[in-house]
């Protein structure tokens, strides 16, 4: 026997297929969320997905109501880092070292202003590796955080209503 969040008591098959039925929800959410911007990312010529989205995904979808989930997190976290990244390379340059001190400050700086998401601190190291230019904080971070976010509170939604009716 097993007991939900909400104190019901389960049987193990019942456990069982709730947790399936989750992780279906997780990864469908995930498959639609990537879907989507990617292809209006085709259509627009705009890239719009980085790496540390699929690890967003994974709390956004997976861990909804976590703390790392919120959009303040989300955005404001992956902002902040793709920021501190390019600002990092700006003034130390690339390298092994400015890397980590943009890795390390990132880290810093989302637990300052309360909004640590932990793929965010990927950012700053995927801007090293590709060393893009100053619009990289627009596009693909903000512009690809907001559209996750606002997806996956659109789907939670949707499954939400169709679990009421």
């Amino acid at each position: 026997m097993s007991q939900t969040p909400s104190g019901i008591t389960l049987n193990a098959a019942s456990a069982a297929r709730a947790r399936a039925g989750q992780l279906l929800l997780t990864g469908l959410g995930t498959l639609l969320a990537v879907a989507l911007i990617a292809t209006l990312a085709s259509r627009s010529g705009q890239p719009l997905l980085i790496g540390s989205f699929g690890a967003t995904c994974v709390l956004l979808f997976g861990f909804p109501k976590g703390p790392f989930s919120r959009p303040r997190n989300v955005i404001g976290g992956h902002l902040l880092c793709s920021c501190t990244g390019l600002a990092c390379l700006a003034l130390l340059g690339p390298g092994i070292l400015p890397m980590a001190v943009a890795a390390a400050l990132s880290v810093m700086l989302m637990g300052l202003t309360d909004t640590t998401h932990p793929p965010a601190g990927g950012n700053p190291i995927i801007i090293f590796m590709t060393l893009p230019g100053w619009d990289f904080a627009l596009v693909p971070t903000l512009a690809g955080a907001v559209l996750l976010t606002a997806t996956a509170w659109g789907y939670w939604r949707l499954v939400a209503f169709s679990k009421r009716g």
